[in-house]
């Protein structure tokens, strides 16, 4: 593990210093050098304010409107401050992506997402060849296009940016659109083969399972549902709490998806980072079940998943295969039909070592469990 947790800090410093690029820091202004009698380019010049947070700020199409008087925009000084730092904040949340390479993980998102669908679809994902799948995934995803865009950041950076500088991105709420609607289309699948953070813990899990797949060469544990999932709730409520009242970005502190951008980790950052990915190989994602805003949210969506782990009770003949080889505890849940269901991350292993082909990967309703299936 270790050998591989270098190779990836070495090739995402490499990768991000070909990309180039970084932060762009937001000033918060506090005055402003304001006369009526000022035109707005004369405005803008005095108070060093870029062309397009003053075209935000009084909703102007080009340059060719700042001969305006600023007294035909009436609006008092506090609440033009309040719109200028609302606007450079936009702006330069906007200066610091990279577009290309932005629309160029989505698309192959699309793509590898498809991909393993089908193979799963084909029953070609199994034991020989599931770690190489999220080898692949947080190479292209994590190293490859780096730590941002990813499914957690669309929620901690939304609620930040509100909380500490009162803007929304507009971009970043379309990316959680997507990726929300991916999961209430495909259960969990963003997180279980996309993300580059779960798919290196998962794959940090499997190094530490024997060749079938179905349990640790060294002891895993499954933690109960209500004990990560209480966590996780409380985790977001401080979170959040911590952002609106203190205008701290708490998880920004640590973030562990920074190992893909190793030049902007703290020292908190590689203490958490290397907590995180030592358990990753006795408990299941530790990160997204304890942690993760996005993992919250798109547990509750999943519920309205389309595709989803399914059960065919006829066929099934109640071996508890399925649930003795899920690395959580979420096929039991299933199995059973708990009114509680934990995160499901579609690893697909309760299907690959069902004798009786009772499980799926597939549309419709789940079953209910005919009464007395599983009394001994």
């Amino acid at each position: 593990m270790a050998v591989t947790i270098m190779l990836i800090v070495s090739l995402s410093y490499v990768s991000v210093n070909i990309w180039g690029g970084s932060k762009v820091e937001v000033q918060t202004l506090t005055s402003l050098n304001y006369d009526a009698n000022y035109t707005i380019k004369e405005f803008t010049a005095v108070n060093n304010l870029p062309d397009k947070v003053v075209m935000l700020v009084f909703d102007l199409k080009s340059v060719s409107e700042f001969n305006q008087p600023m007294n035909s925009f009436p609006v008092n000084e506090d609440k033009l401050i309040e719109k200028i730092n609302v606007a450079s904040a936009l702006y330069a949340e906007s200066l610091s992506k990279d577009w290309i390479k932005i629309v160029a993980k989505f698309s192959l998102w699309f793509i590898f997402l498809t991909l393993v669908y089908f193979l799963i679809r084909k029953n070609k994902v199994g034991p020989q060849n599931r770690k190489w799948l999220y080898l692949l995934s947080f190479v292209i995803f994590g190293i490859v296009l780096g730590s941002d865009p990813s499914p957690m950041g669309t929620v901690k950076d939304a609620i930040t940016m509100y909380a500490i500088q009162n803007a929304l991105f507009v971009p970043r709420f379309v990316a959680l659109t997507v990726f929300l609607t991916l999961v209430v289309v495909l259960n969990k699948f963003i997180c279980s083969w996309g993300c580059q953070l779960g798919t290196l813990q998962d794959f940090i899990f499997r190094l530490n399972r024997n060749k079938q797949d179905i349990k640790g060469i060294i002891r895993q544990y499954k933690v109960p549902f209500i004990v990560s999932n209480s966590i996780r709730i409380v985790f977001f409520v401080l979170f959040t709490l911590i952002a609106f009242i203190w205008s701290f970005d708490l998880i920004g502190y640590f973030d562990p998806f920074k190992l893909f951008h190793p030049q902007v980790v703290t020292l908190a950052g590689w203490m958490f980072l290397a907590v995180i990915l030592a358990v990753s190989m006795f408990v299941y994602r530790p990160w997204c079940h304890f942690f993760c805003p996005f993992g919250l949210v798109g547990w509750l969506f999943e519920k309205l998943s389309i595709v989803k782990i399914k059960v065919d009770y006829e066929k099934c003949v109640a071996c508890n295969a399925c649930s003795k080889a899920c690395p959580s505890t979420v096929m039991d849940s299933i199995l059973k039909q708990d009114r509680t269901i934990p995160d499901c991350f579609s690893c697909i292993n309760c299907i690959n070592v069902c004798p009786e082909k009772a499980i799926s990967f597939s549309t419709g309703k789940r079953q209910q469990v005919p009464e007395g299936k599983f009394e001994k």
